[in-house]
């Protein structure tokens, strides 16, 4: 392949991944259909099928995709902080939930509940999702302060309560509670206890 070629398919491939990524985010898991995603990219069908066999497996590389900007976007804010605290990693991951390409994510997850084929294809790449993140959570500064058995539990616990909180939000915003939520959870991961929660008021 000559490197014009291969220009031309990352180029296809990238506008492919994003008019997935969006259809995801803007009309659900059901409407991203072929046609919508290609309408979205500008390109054709076959163009798509050249690059993917199925729609799911392109709706897969997507989820990918969000997975690999999420940790680009994580890390080039922890680059930002220089020595990173606790607080600000929270802040990030709070960010992270919220970024907008997550709700492709969010929106395969509960596709995924009544969808097994979905769900098949996406429980192998959840489980090393997982695992990069509990990864990069062993890097962080919070894993100085909980015991190593026990902060796979402790960052997923903190992740899944984060997701939550993006999804309540979308129809709920409680601003005034995410702020002292934040404190809380870094005063809970300092080995801090609820009574003395007005200590971080």
């Amino acid at each position: 392949m000559s490197p014009s070629q291969q220009q031309r398919r990352t180029e296809t491939i990238g506008k492919l991944l994003d008019a997935t990524i969006v259809s995801l985010c803007e009309k659900g898991y059901a409407a991203t259909s072929v046609n919508e995603i290609v309408g979205r990219a500008g390109v054709s069908s076959g163009a798509m099928f050249r690059h993917f066999d199925t729609r799911l497996d392109l709706i897969v590389a997507a989820a990918d995709e969000v997975r690999r900007r999420q940790f680009v976007e994580f890390r080039h804010g922890l680059s930002g902080f220089g020595s990173a605290s606790i607080e600000h990693c929270l802040e990030l991951l709070r960010a992270a939930c919220r970024a907008p390409i997550n709700g492709a994510w969010y929106e395969l997850l509960t596709a995924a509940r009544s969808d097994d084929e979905l769900r098949e294809r996406l429980q192998p790449f959840t489980v090393r999702y997982h695992e990069q993140i509990a990864e990069l959570a062993r890097t962080l500064p919070v894993a100085g302060v909980i015991d190593p058995r026990q902060l796979e539990t402790v960052i997923f616990t903190v992740v899944h309560l984060l997701d939550g909180e993006a999804l309540a939000a979308v129809v709920h915003p409680q601003p005034e509670q995410e702020a002292m939520r934040l404190r809380m959870i870094a005063h809970l991961l300092r080995g801090g206890t609820l009574h003395a929660l007005s200590d971080v008021g």
